[in-house]
């Protein structure tokens, strides 16, 4: 049976449908809409480094609080990335690469992506400071806060730098699962926190290089826009040499054995030898597949980086006689 309602007048005209009624039209996202507005990409790297972060630090954490931890982060994360999307609805809406986004696809409307972020930023951060302390949670809501007001709504808009400051907002996740399981921060996450932030800007300009016209019609002022690609390539080359040492770092003050160092230079040099074959590069044909191929390592590289230093920490106690200190 239909249902049908009538107006104050008693005129008898009938509404289609009870979300008639309320003025309210019924929601056209599904479950896999709300998942993408997490950026779920995002999401998985920020809670790998979180729980390298997390498993490297001294002590022990007891699983079901290191689970509770780590999906608070997640649900932080994916806060943070649906208030970005929110946000930035009309950039995403002109970009090739982001109009199939929820919003601009018209799958989730602004305002549910605002209350849906905003209710996941709340409840992340005030579980994470429940089961983890107040200090993890704080850098958690710090991170979500230099995400949405400092990167997307002032930094990205307004600066070509807005990569290289912003960057700061990924590189947290390792010192959150830290703070997470000691309580405290000290030097060795923040070798950590280093490693992510200089890596974040060559792995963006690679994208960037290639998606330079997309940027230059969404008005966004990437550094390819503002200072040209050859610029773009000399900045992604000099962060490359500088991410190299960095990256080492851990092995050098002592907090990674011998494992990481080797691989740690390794790939550091890898990532520094794509850099100088994108600077040299000529043609725009050749300079779109350096790019292609620095960026695609990019990803790699972090990954690498994090997997062996969690393979080292759990050799330590198998190979007492590699050359380590632990963490602490």
């Amino acid at each position: 049976m239909k249902h049908s309602a009538f107006t104050a007048t008693g005129k008898g005209a009938a509404l289609s449908s009870p979300s008639q009624v309320s003025g309210l039209e019924p929601s056209l996202a599904e479950v896999g809409d709300y998942v993408a507005l997490m950026k779920p990409r995002v999401m998985s790297l920020a809670v790998f480094t979180a729980f390298v972060g997390m498993i490297v630090a001294p002590g022990e954490v007891h699983p079901v609080l290191a689970i509770a931890a780590l999906v608070c982060i997640a649900v932080g994360a994916g806060a943070a990335g649906a208030l970005n999307m929110w946000y930035d609805a009309d950039i995403d809406g002109v970009m090739g690469r982001t109009r199939r986004r929820p919003i601009p696809a018209g799958r989730v409307t602004p305002g549910e992506a605002f209350a849906f972020g905003v209710t996941l930023a709340v409840g992340s951060v005030a579980v994470l400071g429940l089961v983890a302390g107040w200090l993890a949670a704080g850098l958690l809501a710090f991170t979500i806060f230099f995400y949405i007001v400092v990167y997307t709504m002032w930094l990205k808009r307004w600066t070509a730098q807005n990569i290289v400051i912003g960057g700061a907002a990924g590189a947290l996740p390792p010192v959150i699962g830290w703070a997470a399981a000691t309580g405290d921060v000290g030097l060795a996450p923040i070798l950590l926190f280093l490693i992510v932030f200089f890596w974040t800007p060559p792995h963006f300009w690679a994208l960037s290089l290639r998606r330079t016209d997309e940027y230059r019609r969404a008005n966004v002022p990437m550094l390819p826009v503002v200072s040209g690609a050859a610029e773009t390539k000399r900045q992604v080359l000099a962060h490359a040499l500088l991410l190299a040492p960095i990256s080492v770092t851990p092995f050098l003050f002592g907090y990674a054995g011998l494992l990481y160092g080797i691989a740690a230079t390794i790939v550091g040099v890898a990532m520094a030898v794509l850099a100088v074959r994108l600077k040299i590069a000529r043609s725009d044909i050749a300079a779109y597949e350096a790019g292609k191929r620095l960026f695609s390592f990019s990803l790699l590289y972090l990954f690498i980086l994090f997997a062996v230093l969690l393979i080292d920490d759990w050799l330590t106690p198998w190979m007492p006689w590699m050359p380590r200190l632990t963490f602490g």
